[in-house]
């Protein structure tokens, strides 16, 4: 199936942007640091709240750690941690750029002088870190302290040296985009909140639950950026609130946006792991508040439930919800096929990264999951807007009911009121035309040459008037009183022979390409009427050369006729209106042919249509049930 401009250019739009977003999401990840790289430095536990640079100076059991290596594990009781190296000459305006330093409270030192200070705002669970350094002459050793954390304090990663302007440029280079990224999402959710205001409760839902997910999805990416220290000042608990928070809220509301576009799944396996959910997450949210509450002495408790568990938890969410909409999209759900696409896409880099994450015991920095997020919301949007574009199409497709409704309403109180105005009177008007004409012929028989010629005028004048009555008569009462097996080859060859002479004598010719054995319920007067009026508007439709064209076959229960003439055709105008009581084309024309003709085929519990085109004919289609079919 083709698809409108309109949708085919969204959707070649959407696959730009994602041939866009990928390469810049490796070339950020990819981008080398500027300056000199630290290859090995030392480290030392100690279990002080306090730091001391110059007793730590004087202590000789240092352990050398390389460049992105393992760890030195921390023993018993050791809740900090001093890292040491030694700084080349440094000119001003230079400085050290850490990738990840875990611990709640970071501070750095030369000669025992104080030169950065995180305030206890670090980040337990890493963090990134641009400190500046003073002009000191080569040699001299740059001390660094952290303390507190739930996977231990110290570094993961490498530590760069170089100025100071350009390690920030690199720094934001890297980072900066974890903000725009966030904050884009954060606004997409605020505008889709307003317009969900505005949406009909049953749309009003599914609206609300994707802005959840998606101000959920800008909350993470914010609040996990390594930016935004660098920017804000004692945001680093705040920002792992709001991460634990938009994460607790995610997970269910997740689930229970799938369970609302896809049902509740096989034997309700999808409502059951969302009410899962809802109680794990709520577990999660009591530890955070008990762990506030205790100054976060509770800390690797509520680290394991609601990082190492919940991580877990979110690996088997992505399994479970990227197979149910395989299974959907499987099934021929078109939805469930964008949704998998996009899932697919954050899931598999999800999972990726949460695998890499725990097997390398914290020490991996998630990066590719954002980009995942923006493929997978740009998803969750493409099939929000099918849904309304569903709904918008279902009301188009209610008002032309609508509108088809009233129109056959109009058209059934028209015949209802021909049918009455019939039935009242025309046994009462043929009557008296029958004794009229019967004085008019014996009148006729006893007058004059130009009287006769008179009297004939009206004698004909008379019939025709009776011929009228008659069309009344039949479409006052339609039904077919005696009701027989017809063949359909039978009584249209019988109907055909009689309007040859008449098509001949326009100029064309009348063909026949009938099935055997088509039977139909009804009266052979009727049949024959109704085909008649047919075929006699097509033949008054001829131009030279003329021809029609009646086929008859069986399709499945039904019988269809098809009569189809090379004449003048018709406009839609005039297409519109054949039915219609005293509507005709004809100069002495009266409608009533076509409009019994109508009445007899909806006896026989049939259907007739038009096609036609000015100037290229017209093709009638009748349907009939076929005679085993009651």
């Amino acid at each position: 199936m083709k698809l409108p401009f309109h949708k085919t250019a969204s959707a070649i739009l959407v696959l730009l942007m994602l041939a866009v977003i990928i390469p810049i999401g490796f070339a950020m990840e990819q981008t080398g640091h500027p300056g000199t790289d630290v290859p090995v430095w030392e480290l030392k536990w100690e279990q002080a709240e306090v730091p001391d640079a110059i007793t730590a100076a004087a202590v000789t059991e240092w352990v050398k750690v390389k460049a992105h290596g393992d760890i030195p594990q921390a023993a018993e009781g050791d809740s900090a941690v001093w890292i040491r190296f030694p700084l080349p000459e440094l000119p001003e305006q230079s400085a050290v750029l850490i990738d990840k330093i875990s611990g709640n409270h970071i501070k750095a030192y030369i000669h025992n002088d104080l030169i950065y200070d995180s305030q206890g705002e670090g980040n337990a669970a890493g963090t990134r870190v641009l400190i500046p350094l003073p002009a000191s002459p080569a040699g001299a050793k740059l001390y660094l302290w952290s303390s507190g954390g739930g996977n231990g304090p110290g570094i993961e990663g490498g530590i760069h040296l170089g100025s100071y302007d350009k390690l920030l440029a690199s720094y934001v280079k890297q980072d900066l985009m974890d903000l725009i990224l966030g904050a884009a999402l954060i606004f997409m959710a605020t505008v889709l909140l307003v317009c969900s205001l505005f949406l009909k409760r049953e749309l009003f839902t599914g609206g609300f639950l994707l802005v959840l997910v998606i101000l959920s999805f800008g909350v993470l990416v914010v609040a996990y950026s390594p930016f935004l220290p660098l920017i804000t000042s004692g945001a680093g608990k705040e920002a792992e609130l709001f991460f634990d928070l938009a994460l607790f809220t995610l997970l269910p509301v997740f689930t229970f946006y799938f369970e609302k576009v896809f049902g509740p799944g096989f034997k309700n396996s999808i409502s059951w792991f969302r009410r899962f959910q809802v109680g794990y997450s709520l577990l999660c949210l009591g530890l955070f508040g008990l762990n506030r509450m205790l100054s976060y002495s509770i800390e690797d408790v509520y680290r394991f439930i609601t990082t190492d568990m919940l991580g877990i938890l979110m690996i088997l969410q992505f399994i479970f919800l990227l197979c149910m909409s395989l299974v959907y999209a499987y099934r021929g759900n078109t939805d469930a096929v964008i949704f998998f696409t996009g899932f697919s896409v954050f899931a598999v880099l999800g999972t990726v990264e949460l695998v890499l994450y725990y097997t390398s015991d914290h020490s991996y920095h998630l990066y590719w999951w954002k980009w995942g997020i923006v493929v997978f919301v740009i998803s969750l949007i493409v099939i929000l807007g099918r849904r309304f574009s569903e709904s918008h199409e279902q009301v188009v497709e209610y008002s032309r009911e609508l509108e088809k409704f009233n129109i056959d309403l109009q058209h059934s109180e028209k015949m209802e009121i021909i049918s009455e105005l019939a039935a009242s009177v025309a046994h009462e008007v043929r009557n008296p035309l029958q004794v009229t004409r019967g004085f008019l012929q014996i009148l006729g028989e006893r007058s004059g040459d130009k009287e006769k010629e008179y009297l004939k005028m009206a004698v004909m004048e008379l019939d025709r008037a009776s011929h009228i009555i008659t069309d009344f008569l039949t479409f006052a009462k339609p039904g077919v009183e005696n009701v027989d097996v017809l063949s359909v080859s039978e009584e249209l060859k019988h109907v055909a022979g009689i309007l040859v002479p008449l098509a001949n004598l326009q100029g064309g010719a009348i063909e026949l390409k009938i099935q055997t054995d088509l039977e139909v319920l009804g009266s052979s007067s009727k049949f024959k009427q109704a085909f008649i009026n047919i075929i006699k508007n097509s033949i008054e439709a001829l131009g030279e050369k003329g021809m029609i064209t009646i086929t008859a076959w069986k399709s499945g229960n039904q019988i269809i006729i098809n009569i189809k003439d090379n004449g003048e055709g018709m406009k839609v105008s005039e297409l519109a209106r054949l039915g219609e009581p005293y509507y005709s084309n004809k100069t002495k024309g009266t409608g009533l042919g076509l409009m019994v003709t109508f009445r007899i085929i909806e006896a026989m519990k049939g259907s007739i249509e038009f096609e036609s085109q000015a100037g290229e004919g017209t093709e009638v289609v009748v349907k009939l049930p076929s005679a085993g079919i009651k």
